[in-house]
């Protein structure tokens, strides 16, 4: 199969002394994005030869706690989404809605 069009998404971070990121940014020309402030980033990429995740886990040091709290509820409401798009598995995805239900339970995350 021939490529039609290759597109680039790209990462900038910067680091402290103690190569702690300071800052994170990204660009995607094919999505209008030019140097986007970032304080987190969860980036996840299937190894079909190893069958295996390969990861990048990155948040800046001035990243608030709350912030990192509810970035993750997101973080996992939209990989339940992502699950059911991919598999068609409504089950799993309505037991990943009441986990993320509970997340925000306990991490205290529920509108008041």
């Amino acid at each position: 199969m021939a490529k039609f069009k290759e597109s680039n998404i790209n990462i900038k971070v910067a680091l402290d002394e103690n190569r702690v990121p300071e800052e994170l940014q990204w660009s995607a020309e094919d999505g209008g994005v030019e140097n986007q402030e970032a304080k987190a980033m969860l980036l996840s990429m299937w190894d079909a030869k190893q069958k295996e995740t390969l990861k990048i886990d990155l948040w800046t040091k001035d990243m608030p706690l709350d912030d990192m709290k509810m970035f993750f509820h997101q973080t996992l409401v939209t990989m339940g989404d992502t699950f059911y798009r991919a598999t068609q598995d409504e089950k799993m995805r309505d037991t990943m809605k009441d986990f993320c239900e509970f997340f925000a339970d306990k991490m205290d995350l529920k509108k008041k």
